[in-house]
């Protein structure tokens, strides 16, 4: 579907959708303060009051959408699939929507994923509030995609031995390569889980908006990017502040981080935390942009891979579309 008018009858379903969240998430409960000066508030009480939402801007009128705008919103689609899965599963135990998983090409299984038992509250609230998001963001590509929507590929999220997050954990030192890495076993593993995922999700959407024409669609995908940019924040943000109490974190970070660098090529696409000294919520390069990667080099990091491949890691049987070979850098 690319009607424009189609598209922003969507966004201002979009809108309504946001807004209930927000009631749910007031009436329901917030988050602390969180340490390092980021804060998520929120009141428990039965107040209906909301603000006045603010109206869906008028774009101008947009070109006619390319088949490379089609594969570049797949290519998000298969992305946010995977985290759809994941967060989904850490905050509620549950399978994406089967509605939601339809689609062009071979409709695959996510293998693994169970509800989290957290200890903190913070990351609960975290854990549900982007998962409301990723699950919105699927509901929305696959509405402006239409017909041209791909269908959910093969995912694997499982927490044993034979899962991409131990082979991601094992490559990158975290754990022994006996070990087996678990990211529903705690707040910890599971931030680190979060941190695996959603990085890379922001340096795909940075990477990709100079090839989109459409400008209905760039302003969509600009949208879904700042969102990831707050919650990897969030997720940044959290590991650092537990840092200070756990080191290791600093260090596990660190390691994750520049394995995913040495997959994609010799650019420098990737940040960590920081110390107990210096935070570095924000990876940016010079000038404070976002780091960008190009879609292959993102196929690198989530097939975990430096050759050019079609599948592997999180993607067993690779992704659905015409972008899903990563690039060679071995």
């Amino acid at each position: 579907m690319t009607d424009q008018t189609t598209i922003l009858d969507m966004l201002e379903s979009a809108g309504h959708a946001r807004d209930a969240r927000r009631r749910f998430i007031r009436l329901c409960g917030g988050a602390a303060a969180m340490a390092g000066g980021l804060s998520l508030l929120s009141a428990c009480d039965d107040d209906d009051a909301q603000s006045t939402p603010f109206p869906t801007p008028t774009p101008t009128p947009a070109p006619t959408s390319t088949s490379a705008d089609i594969d570049i919103l797949n290519f998000a689609l298969s992305l946010e699939y995977l985290e759809g899965a994941y967060y989904n599963q850490a905050a509620f135990g549950q399978a994406v929507s089967a509605e939601l998983t339809t689609g062009v090409g071979t409709q695959g299984t996510v293998t693994g994923g169970r509800q989290v038992t957290f200890t903190d509250p913070v990351v609960a609230d975290y854990a549900r509030e982007i998962a409301y998001d990723e699950l919105a963001h699927i509901r929305f590509l696959r509405n402006s995609l239409g017909l041209s929507a791909v269908a959910q590929p093969a995912i694997n999220i499982a927490g044993d031995a034979s899962g991409a997050f131990t082979a991601a954990a094992r490559a990158a030192g975290v754990i022994g390569p006996t070990e087996t890495f678990d990211p529903y076993a705690n707040d910890e593993n599971f931030l680190l889980g979060a941190y695996l995922l959603t990085d890379v999700g922001v340096t795909a959407y940075r990477g990709s908006a100079r090839l989109i024409t459409n400008k209905v669609f760039l302003e969509a995908s600009a949208g879904i990017l700042a969102t990831e940019c707050y919650h990897d924040a969030a997720i940044r943000g959290t590991l650092w502040a537990k840092g200070l109490t756990r080191s290791a974190i600093y260090t596990n970070v660190t390691k994750i981080s520049d394995t995913r660098d040495s997959l994609d090529g010799p650019a420098d696409t990737d940040q960590d935390i920081g110390n107990a000294a210096t935070a570095n919520i924000v990876p940016a390069d010079g000038n404070g942009l976002a780091l960008g990667r190009t879609a292959p080099q993102v196929l690198n990091v989530v097939y975990q891979n430096r050759a050019a491949v079609s599948s592997g890691g999180f993607f067993p049987a690779g992704v659905n579309g015409n972008i899903r070979t990563s690039a060679a850098n071995a």
